[in-house]
């Protein structure tokens, strides 16, 4: 995958907006749940589709909020794959939240 440009970076980022840009590299969300095992849950749902397409977060789990950390290490920046990849951690944490 091919490495965007800033300006494709910032037109990316406002169709995920609660994903923040950090280092001019990564994008980084944090998840809060309800409870501990929601976040699990969530956490597992996200590994198993990131080992899928082989392109795995940064996962932190602190108790109830989880943080994801994404990047395209062979790129050396962001791509449209961490975009999607974002897109669907989104839909999974709709999924588990409540």
């Amino acid at each position: 995958m091919e490495k965007l440009l800033p300006s494709e970076v910032q037109e990316k980022l406002s169709s995920v907006p609660d994903w923040r840009l950090t280092d001019e590299k990564w994008i980084e969300r944090k998840y809060r749940f309800r409870d501990y095992l929601k976040g699990i849950e969530f956490v597992n749902l996200a590994a198993n589709l990131s080992e899928q397409v082989n392109h795995h977060p940064f996962i932190s789990i602190d108790y109830k909020v989880v943080t994801l950390r994404i990047s395209s290490w062979n790129a050396r920046g962001l791509t449209a794959l961490d975009f999607e990849l974002a897109l669907k951690y989104d839909e999974f944490y709709l999924q588990t939240k409540s």
